[in-house]
């Protein structure tokens, strides 16, 4: 398991991918770097000016738990800053076809990671999440992002129908995924502004969040899985409503 006892406001990050992507990352505040020795050539050869500190196994998994996947390399930094929701519609004011993922309750850090890997991949433009219903950034996070979470802007807000509302009046519709829709995700017109939302694996969006939706779809799968891991299910929306970018 990930440690949880760190410093407020401070991120440990572990494992080669989440590591190396942090550091070339300009925008990441780096306060120090451990690694084993036998990580150090690759270091000084692909990171010549940052500095670090030769650390032992157990001073790696006193930071990152004993049971992480570490590979030698622990990063604590600053945690990266949230987008405001008026930078992102600023930034998609003139284009014509985007997509932005909405998470409503979706906990799980690696879930959330898995989910980032996948945004990156398909050129989703940001995240948007309720900041009290979705985990803080973690090492664990950063891990199962495979290192993409220093590419895909994640936007926090207080109130997600509140948000949705905005994105509608700036052009953006709102798509719902939802098992029991009669309309299948490849239905949808990609040729637009789409923020597609889904809900967690156990109770689905909230009311007011489904409330918001301008049109509800599914996954087309076969009747015998009545569902997919959320971060399976985002992974396979995400490229059915990038196919037109």
């Amino acid at each position: 398991m990930e440690q949880t006892n760190q410093v407020k406001g401070q991120v440990v990050l572990y494992g080669r991918h989440a590591v190396f992507s942090a550091l070339k990352n300009p925008k990441r505040q780096i306060l120090r770097l451990l690694i084993l020795k036998e990580n150090e050539a690759e270091i000084k050869k692909t990171f010549p000016r940052i500095d670090y500190q030769i650390a032992q196994k157990k001073d790696i998994e006193k930071l990152v738990g004993a049971n992480a996947v570490h590979q030698g390399f622990a990063l604590v930094t600053k945690p990266l800053s949230s987008m405001f929701l008026e930078d992102l519609i600023d930034e998609m004011r003139d284009v014509q076809k985007c997509h932005v993922l909405i998470l409503d309750q979706v906990t799980d850090p690696q879930n959330v990671g898995a989910i980032i890997r996948s945004a990156a991949a398909f050129n989703t433009a940001a995240i948007i999440v309720q900041d009290k219903n979705a985990p803080l950034e973690s090492g664990a996070m950063a891990k199962a992002s495979a290192g993409t979470i220093e590419f895909v802007p994640i936007v926090r807000v207080t109130n997600l129908a509140r948000a949705i509302e905005t994105l509608k009046k700036a052009g953006f519709w709102i798509v719902g995924m939802d098992g029991y829709a009669k309309q299948k995700i490849d239905q949808v017109d990609k040729n637009a502004k789409l923020a597609v939302i889904m809900g967690s694996e156990g109770s689905g969006m909230r009311r007011l969040v489904e409330e918001s939706c301008d049109i509800k779809v599914r996954l087309p799968m076969d009747e015998k899985v009545e569902s997919l891991n959320v971060s399976v299910a985002a992974g396979i929306v995400l490229y059915e409503v990038s196919k037109n970018l």
